[in-house]
């Protein structure tokens, strides 16, 4: 297992630094995020169909009976999902690929990814109108769609966010950032709980976690945040960088690193309560993509706003 972790893991990371350089150095393209916009629609279409996958009824557990005793489906209309997640997605990347985005639009850069969250939802309600024979269970498939657009759509439109923030080089900085600080948060707990780890963390939705394992990463975490904010980022994105205080860069990396873990954690528990072990098994090793990116998902948004708030890069609200 561990062997194919490493392939599989080499494998994804080669090609994801592929297109960071390339997005960097804007082969091809005037404009920054260019290169990353098919990768994060693949995100979010293979991570609606896991989680639609998970849905469908392959046990009592994914069915929720009704107050006659029926067996309700869960699983919402693929179809309405799936338009529904990629118009969140298209609507974050509208201000990367707007050649000249207007500073004073009134959607700001986070309008578009609720325009498209609006639209799912409503086409969520036609789907449902269009099927509906009998009362029952649509209120449950209804608020199954959302959940899907919502995890898979929006929280990786933040993502797209961290890609926008500042600046060109301020933007990679800040999503490179967030990527290592999170995926060595989970690269730390994996092997301290590996070697060390005695004590469960919660037995119950994932029991192969350990107190010390979540020990190990946080501290991964926090290293990793003090390399990419004090020597990474000054030597490849932005050289006038100056070094982040000590506090800024630990709290960084504490905070991601428990919302990674809490992050994972949310994703154990969808798996437990509809009976399945892994999101997909697609790739040896690592499982699917939500099993891949879960922790990123939750990091992403908090990480957009200790950046935007000023607590590291280019801004100062929050004094050393």
């Amino acid at each position: 297992m561990l062997k194919w972790r490493l392939i599989s893991a080499s494998l994804v990371l080669s090609l994801l630094v592929l297109l960071l350089v390339c997005d960097y150095q804007r082969i091809g393209f005037a404009r920054s995020g260019v290169w990353l916009v098919p990768l994060v629609f693949a995100i979010a279409i293979m991570a609606t169909r896991e989680l639609l996958d998970l849905m469908t009824p392959a046990s009592e557990l994914t069915a929720v009976p009704d107050s006659g005793g029926r067996n309700l489906e869960i699983r919402p209309m693929a179809w309405s999902t799936y338009v529904g997640t990629s118009a969140i997605v298209a609507g974050a990347c509208v201000p990367m690929l707007w050649r000249s985005y207007p500073v004073d639009c009134p959607l700001g850069k986070f309008g578009w990814p609720l325009m498209g969250l609006g639209l799912g939802i409503g086409l969520a309600f036609l789907g449902e109108m269009r099927r509906f024979q009998q009362p029952g269970g649509i209120t449950v498939r209804l608020a199954s769609g959302i959940l899907t657009m919502a995890y898979a759509g929006v929280l990786v439109s933040f993502l797209v966010a961290l890609r926008q923030f500042h600046s060109h080089e301020w933007g990679m900085a800040a999503l490179v950032s967030t990527i290592a600080i999170v995926k060595m948060s989970d690269t730390g707990a994996y092997f301290t709980g590996r070697l060390l780890g005695r004590h469960p963390l919660t037995p119950l939705l994932s029991p192969k976690k350990t107190i010390e394992g979540a020990a190990g990463g946080i501290l991964a975490s926090v290293l990793t945040s003090w390399l990419m904010l004090n020597v990474v980022t000054p030597a490849l994105f932005v050289p006038a960088a100056v070094p982040q205080p000590a506090l800024r860069w630990t709290t960084l990396g504490t905070v991601l690193a428990l919302v990674a873990m809490f992050g994972d954690l949310a994703e154990s528990l969808l798996k437990r309560d509809l009976g399945k072990k892994d999101s997909s098994r697609w790739l040896p090793g690592l499982g699917g993509i939500l099993d891949m990116i879960d922790s990123l998902l939750f990091a992403a948004p908090v990480a957009y706003l200790c950046w935007a708030a000023g607590l590291v890069g280019p801004l100062t609200a929050i004094p050393p």
